[in-house]
C-alpha cells in the first residue's frame, strides 16, 4: 500500500518512478507520511516512508526552520540536530524510518509554535515525493493536508474507517462488532448496522417473551426488497420519520412502555471470507442469525431487551447517552457497549459497506454497496461535489471558489460522496476513480478542504484500498 501511495504521488508530480525493464534497478521514492502533525505527547515519532523497500542501507539528511521555538529549549530530536540539520540512518530492506521529536516546553494559549522539517538529500538517490516537508505544531492547528491511505481491509472490506481531516487521524473498526446505535441527541432514536445488512420488522406485540418465527422477507435484497417496507434505516442518515422507509427502521422510543413494540431482527451477514475475483468484492459471509428486540426509555437513556426467537426469557441492558458522540453502540453478542465512531467533532468521512436505496425503474429498493463513503452530517461536517468541467481543476481550486449554498444538501444527506467518486467496473473493466470530479469538505470547526481520490485498488487490483489527497483551503 505504501508503494502504491508513493507511486500515486510521483505520477501527480509528473515524475516516473518505475520501469518495465527488468534489467533496470527500480527507482525509490521518499516522503514524510503527512505534511503536518499536532504534538499530543512528550515524544512523537516523525515517520518517513519509502515507495519500495530500500535496496541498501543509507541515510536521509533533514533541515529545519524554527517558528517561535529554539532547539534545546523548546524541543530536541533523536538523532540529535547539528546546525539545524538531522541525519537519519536507515537499514536495508525497510519501508519506513522515523526520528523522534521531543517536546520540552508547551505552547501557551495564543502562541503559534512549530518546526518545519524538509528532506534535503538522501544517499540512495530516491526521488522526493510531494510530502517532502512536515510542519510539527506545538499547538492544535488544522492539518494542511497530504495523501492518505483509507483502507477498509481489502475486497472482503471487514472494516469501517473514520477519517478526520483536521488531525489526519483515522480510526478503523470491524464492521461486525456492533448491532445497534443509540442516538445521543434529544430524540430517542436507534439505528441498525447497515454495513452487515441488518433489517428489522415491527411486530404487533410488546411482549418479548412470546416465541417468534423467521420472516425471510425481512432482508436487504439485491434489488428486490422495497424500501417502503421500512426494514432498514433511511440512508440519508436523517433519523426523524414515520417509518415506511422514512427515518429509522425502529420507531422513536416512546416514554410509554406499552407503545414500544417488539422487533424481529435479521442480524445480517458476517464479514465475508471468500477470495474475490480481480477487481471484485466478497463482503457477505454466513448469516448472523435472528433475534427479537424491544427498546424502552430508561430516564435520559435507553433499555434494550433481546432474546433468541423461540426463547420465553430475555436479557436486559441499560444504555446511557453520551453527548460527546453521535451514538452509543451496542453489541448483542458481547452484551456490552462498544467503541465505534470517534467523538462527533473528531471525524468527517466514513468509508464503509453500506445499505442504500436504489431505484431500478419501479421505485426504491434496498441495496448493499461496497466502497461507500458517508459524511458526518450529524456532527456538523458538510460536503459538496465539484465537476472539473464546471468548477475547474483540483489544482486551481481555491477558497475563493467555494459556494456555501452547495453544502446545503449534505446537511440532510450523508451520501453526497457515496459511490459517486468511483466507477463500478464491469465484466471486462476494473473499478476505477472518476477523475472528472473532486469534493469540498467543511468540518465542524469551520475548516475547508478540497479532496480528490487517487485510487481504489492496490497493486494486485484488490478493492478496499483507497488513497486520497486533500489540502486545506485558506
Amino acid at each position: 500500500m505504501k508503494k502504491l501511495l508513493f507511486l500515486s504521488l510521483f505520477v501527480l508530480s509528473l515524475v516516473s518512478c518505475s520501469s518495465d525493464d527488468n534489467n533496470t534497478a527500480e527507482i525509490n521514492g521518499v516522503a514524510f507520511a503527512s505534511t503536518s502533525l499536532n504534538l499530543t505527547a512528550a515524544e512523537t515519532p516523525i515517520v518517513i516512508n519509502f515507495a519500495i523497500p530500500t535496496a541498501t542501507a543509507g541515510s536521509l539528511t533533514l533541515t529545519y526552520v524554527e517558528n517561535a521555538v529554539v532547539e534545546g529549549t523548546d524541543f530536541s530530536t533523536i538523532p540529535a540536530a547539528t546546525a539545524k540539520t538531522i541525519v537519519v540512518p536507515f537499514e536495508k530492506n525497510v519501508s519506513s524510518v522515523s526520528f523522534t521529536f521531543k517536546k520540552l516546553k508547551e505552547a501557551i494559549e495564543g502562541e503559534v509554535k512549530n518546526v518545519v522539517f524538509t528532506i534535503s538529500s538522501n544517499t540512495i538517490n530516491a526521488i522526493l515525493g510531494e510530502n517532502k516537508t512536515v510542519q510539527v505544531n506545538f499547538n492544535e492547528t488544522a492539518y494542511t493536508g497530504g495523501v492518505l491511505a483509507a483502507s477498509v481491509g481489502g475486497p472482503n472490506q471487514p472494516n469501517q474507517l473514520y477519517l478526520d481531516f483536521s488531525s489526519g487521524i483515522t480510526k478503523s473498526v470491524n464492521r461486525a462488532t456492533w448491532d445497534f446505535g443509540f442516538n445521543s441527541g434529544s430524540e430517542f432514536r436507534v439505528i441498525i448496522n447497515g454495513s452487515v445488512k441488518m433489517a428489522v420488522k415491527k411486530l404487533e406485540t410488546s411482549d418479548i417473551t412470546l416465541p417468534q418465527e423467521i420472516d425471510a422477507n425481512v432482508s436487504v435484497g439485491a434489488g428486490t426488497t422495497a424500501a417502503s417496507n421500512g426494514f432498514v434505516d433511511n440512508p440519508t442518515g436523517v433519523l426523524t420519520g414515520a417509518g415506511a422507509g422514512i427515518g429509522t427502521a425502529i420507531a422513536e422510543v416512546s416514554a410509554t412502555d406499552a407503545d414500544n413494540k417488539v422487533y424481529l431482527v435479521n442480524m445480517g451477514a458476517l464479514v465475508g471470507t471468500k477470495v474475490a475475483g480481480t477487481g471484485g468484492v466478497e463482503v457477505d459471509g454466513e448469516s448472523r442469525g435472528w433475534k427479537k428486540v424491544r427498546i424502552l426509555r430508561n430516564g435520559t437513556g435507553y433499555k434494550i431487551q433481546y432474546a433468541d426467537l423461540a426463547s420465553t426469557t430475555f436479557t436486559e441492558k441499560t444504555i446511557s447517552k453520551d453527548t460527546a458522540y453521535n451514538f452509543t453502540f451496542f453489541s448483542l453478542a458481547s452484551g456490552n457497549t462498544v467503541s465505534v465512531e470517534p467523538e462527533k467533532a473528531k471525524w468527517d468521512l466514513n468509508f464503509t459497506v453500506f445499505t442504500n436505496y436504489l431505484n431500478m425503474g419501479s421505485g426504491d429498493v434496498t441495496y448493499g454497496y461496497a466502497d461507500f463513503i458517508t459524511s458526518n452530517s450529524r456532527g456538523g461536517a458538510k460536503v459538496y461535489q465539484v465537476l472539473v468541467s464546471t468548477g475547474g481543476s483540483y489544482a486551481d481550486f481555491t477558497k475563493a471558489k467555494i459556494v456555501e449554498d452547495n453544502f446545503k444538501a449534505s446537511e440532510t444527506d450523508q451520501r453526497i460522496i457515496g459511490a459517486n467518486w468511483r466507477n463500478g467496473g464491469g465484466p471486462t473493466t476494473l473499478p476505477s476513480i472518476r477523475t472528472d470530479r473532486f469534493y469540498v469538505v467543511k468540518d465542524a470547526a469551520g475548516n475547508y478542504y478540497k479532496v480528490r481520490f487517487l485510487t481504489m485498488l492496490n497493486e494486485a487490483s484488490e478493492r478496499g484500498n483507497v488513497t486520497l489527497e486533500y489540502a486545506i483551503l485558506k
